[in-house]
């Protein structure tokens, strides 16, 4: 078999390899068959939406194991008529196979992503929160570009975005922000974004023009729904009030509509003051408290079974999952995986799937590897 349909079919099998490993077969066959044999019960649809929440599983178990096993059996078609092209010396049928390969492989691919964005909550909308770290203006400015990236990037994709907080810095930038992303899949994009981004530069503040260093963290967790049951003991929760800050007319700074909830427990801190309804932006609040409880529980279990999972740190050297150099060169370079753009201004105007892509290609396969930072 001649070099390049070698290459395809060992990119496929490495395709197969990486959807078998993640899907379990075998424990999804069995959860198949459970679920096969429930939808014969007749009082299934005594509740409506538990049943529709069967069907929806078994949907999706018959489609990722139906795909599964086609590409398989497409993958030895394909190959047999390859060899059997060379053998006879018929390049037509060599050609024929070759094309099938491609088409193979890039379904193979297809089905990779959408194994990728597979998890519980990956389907949800999304919250982010941006933080500035030490340095003042330095970094309350890079936050706000953090900001902009993310907002570029939904627009990208035709999401909508919502501001929920946002906290002006003291002479430019944002001190902190939380904005909701929603979309299809949103936060199964958007969840490989968590940790600490690092940015190299000449201070357009320095009027020496010297080079700074900068961080923000980026903190990212789904919206809940009604269907996921969080449990929150209002008497481990502080409530407090405060004025508004930022644009928002004459009510803002007159009344105490912001609302800040701390859970006393996890020491999580969710805020709100996108509406001048204390009302609603106390609701919007609890809403963001469950979402970071239900991430906090989705973190615990993917580090069960040793899964990458994202962990708050400190924002600063060391932690940064992501460097930005603008001067005196230009890349952007993942820590994690290695992804490297030599288009900074690309990647800050929103082209982040391809670091998303890498990031979710390494869940998926396990591996570990080892990145030098940037200077």
């Amino acid at each position: 078999m001649r070099a390049e349909a070698e290459q395809l079919v060992e990119d496929i099998k490495q395709s197969v390899g990486l959807l078998r490993r993640h899907l379990d077969v075998e424990t999804a066959t069995r959860r198949l068959a459970e679920l096969n044999a429930k939808s014969e019960d007749p009082g299934l649809w005594n509740d409506a939406d538990a049943a529709q929440k069967l069907m929806r599983e078994r949907t999706m178990l018959e489609d990722r194991l139906g795909s599964l096993a086609k590409i398989e059996r497409d993958l030895d078609d394909a190959t047999t008529l390859v060899e059997l092209g060379e053998a006879e010396g018929d390049q037509a049928t060599e050609a024929e196979g070759v094309a099938a390969l491609k088409a193979l492989k890039a379904d193979g691919e297809r089905r990779q992503l959408e194994a990728l964005l597979s998890g519980e909550a990956d389907g949800n909308d999304s919250y982010v929160e941006v933080h500035s770290g030490a340095g003042g203006t330095e970094s309350a400015d890079w936050a706000r570009m953090l900001l902009r990236m993310y907002v570029r990037w939904a627009e990208r994709r035709k999401f909508d975005v919502e501001v929920v907080e946002e906290t002006a810095g003291d002479e430019a930038g944002i001190k902190s922000a939380t904005i909701v992303v929603k979309g299809l899949n949103a936060h199964g994009w958007l969840k490989t974004e968590s940790g600490v981004h690092r940015l190299v530069r000449i201070s357009p503040y320095d009027s020496n023009a010297r080079r700074h260093t900068s961080f923000a963290s980026v903190w990212v967790y789904p919206v809940v729904d009604d269907r996921i049951q969080i449990d929150i003991n209002e008497g481990d929760c502080r409530i407090d009030t405060y004025r508004a800050s930022g644009a928002g007319g004459q009510h803002v700074n007159k009344t105490e509509s912001a609302v800040r909830i701390t859970h006393i427990p996890s020491g999580i801190v969710v805020a709100c003051q996108s509406e001048r309804s204390q009302h609603k932006n106390r609701a919007t609040a609890w809403n963001m408290l469950r979402a970071r409880l239900y991430e906090r529980e989705l973190e615990a279990r993917e580090a069960k079974v040793n899964a990458d999972s994202a962990s708050k740190t400190d924002i600063g050297w060391g932690h940064q999952i992501r460097s930005y150099v603008l001067q005196p060169y230009q890349m952007v370079k993942d820590l994690r995986t290695g992804h490297v753009s030599g288009t900074p201004a690309e990647v800050l105007d929103g082209d982040l799937d391809p670091f998303m892509e890498a990031s979710l290609a390494q869940r998926l396969s396990g591996r570990t590897v080892v990145v030098d930072d940037v200077d």
